[in-house]
């Protein structure tokens, strides 16, 4: 059986400003880390492999930014 080695860690939200808790992989941190941070991450990862925790702060970043470009 394949155990995953989960971590609880606070992520900050460029876009949104803010701090989010999150118990995720520690390969998942090392690829957050790769891709630039929480929002550069979400942006291009498919939303159907993420948590539904995930999916919405993906939504809010997403209207946040396009609320910022009009």
């Amino acid at each position: 059986r394949f155990m995953v080695n989960l971590n609880n860690v606070t992520l900050f939200s460029e876009s949104l400003k803010r701090k989010f808790r999150f118990r995720i992989a520690s390969s998942t941190l090392r690829t957050i880390d790769k891709h630039g941070g929480l929002d550069q991450y979400l942006n291009k990862t498919s939303s159907r492999l993420l948590t539904d925790k995930a999916q919405k702060l993906k939504k809010q970043i997403e209207k946040n930014v396009s609320q910022k470009a009009n």
